[in-house]
């Protein structure tokens, strides 16, 4: 899905033909050297499919994620921490 359909198919083509040296045992050091040399080319052309960007007037408003509510419970926490550990503090003095 993140590449074109026709880079697609110059790669599966590749893929077949370097599959058909791999399994022939009696494949020449040539043959062999010719599929990789052809598969790395076809990998190489390789065409992404374009990125959706964000368009000029493009009115869709941000997700906020809440990371101020984990924020929050935490200092939250740590005040209770501080004032439980001051009363027993003071209260062994």
């Amino acid at each position: 899905a993140n590449y074109t359909s026709e880079s697609l198919k110059a790669v599966d083509a590749e893929v077949a033909k370097a599959n058909a040296v791999l399994n022939n045992s009696e494949a020449t050091k040539e043959e062999v050297e010719a599929a990789v040399s052809e598969l790395t080319k076809a990998l190489a052309g390789l065409e992404a499919n374009p990125v959706e960007t964000v368009k000029p007037g493009d009115t869709t408003v941000s997700v906020k994620t809440g990371d101020d509510n984990v924020i929050g419970a935490t200092v939250a926490l740590m005040t209770l921490s501080l004032a439980g550990y001051y009363i027993s503090k003071k209260r062994k003095s």
